[in-house]
């Protein structure tokens, strides 16, 4: 089958591409490398081809083949649109450039959505609950979501969104200062620095690694399902400091977060998934622990 992913470079989208190619499938990358890195793609990179170019760049190529696409390709950190709130824009439009494809080439989309719209919801998160407006990055990802419905309603399009909650693993380092927490805690405690920690690091996370992700990410692709969103996570959840103290462990040190104040003022401190629409739609179940996913991650470095 021939796949388009965007953001194949990035984080998550380097990891799926390792496992299309895994599985045989004719890939295509699409990828601005902003945050991204040939290095993701170094075992992979001979049988696939690389487009260096934004979404926005998809109605002036040649993709008339694609027949499924990934669409992980769009800013993931809540900071990159407080920086830059045109994000929204941005983002919004290059996911009707993609939707746009997939209607012309009668292609499925699986999508990167988030957790963050949970964010002014007790958990556990279902996907039947969305947070009052509180953040530019929540505000594109639902307006993405809702327009996926309008292109399965319009056109019959079908599409499945991925609300990926803390995802963590191998590839993150070209994210840089947008790493999820237990990469960065990591990096630092690597070189016998104390991590950062905004707030006293009671805060939980439903910490998900990358290869479940992917495992979620493939059986969407290879379902039936029309237009559909599903959380992606553990449905455990652990707090910052249970990071620090099992890098520790494992690392054999002993060394202690610094504490900052939290200048965030929207801040999301608990995170939690409900996973029983993923079981029923997907026969998805998580199979890393947060330990054990650490473990696997200590051992890229």
């Amino acid at each position: 089958m021939k796949v388009l992913v965007t953001g194949g470079a990035g984080f998550i989208g380097s990891n799926l591409v390792e496992e299309l190619v895994r599985h045989g499938e004719d890939v295509t990358i699409l990828d601005n490398f902003v945050t991204g890195a040939m290095e993701n793609l170094r075992t992979v990179q001979n049988k696939v081809n690389v487009i260096r170019a934004p979404c926005s760049a998809i109605p002036k190529l040649e993709l008339s083949e694609i027949e499924l696409i990934f669409h992980m390709g769009i800013p993931s950190s809540s900071p990159m649109y407080r920086e830059n709130p045109r994000l929204v824009g941005e983002a919004i439009n290059e996911f009707i450039d993609v939707f746009d494809l997939a209607k012309k080439n009668g292609a499925k989309v699986v999508y990167a959505s988030t957790s963050s719209m949970y964010g002014r919801c007790r958990p556990p998160h279902r996907e039947d609950m969305i947070s009052e407006p509180f953040d530019y990055y929540t505000e594109a990802r639902i307006s993405m979501e809702r327009l996926a419905h309008v292109y399965n309603e319009l056109y019959g399009v079908s599409s499945v969104g991925m609300r990926f909650f803390s995802v963590y693993g191998p590839h993150e380092l070209a994210k840089g200062k947008y790493a999820n927490i237990v990469s960065q805690f990591m990096w630092s405690m690597l070189e016998n620095r104390p991590p950062i920690i905004y707030g006293d690091g009671t805060q939980t996370r439903d910490f998900v690694h990358v290869s479940d992700v992917v495992k979620a990410c493939m059986k969407a692709a290879g379902s039936d399902l029309k237009c559909e969103v599903i959380n992606v996570g553990t449905g455990r959840s652990s707090s910052f400091n249970d990071v620090v103290r099992i890098l520790n462990d494992l690392l054999g040190k002993s060394i202690k977060p610094e504490y900052r104040q939290n200048p965030i003022k929207n801040y999301v401190y608990h995170t939690l998934a409900d996973l029983t629409k993923a079981r029923k739609l997907l026969g998805y179940e998580p199979s890393i622990k947060l330990e054990d996913g650490i473990k696997l991650l200590l051992k890229k470095v």
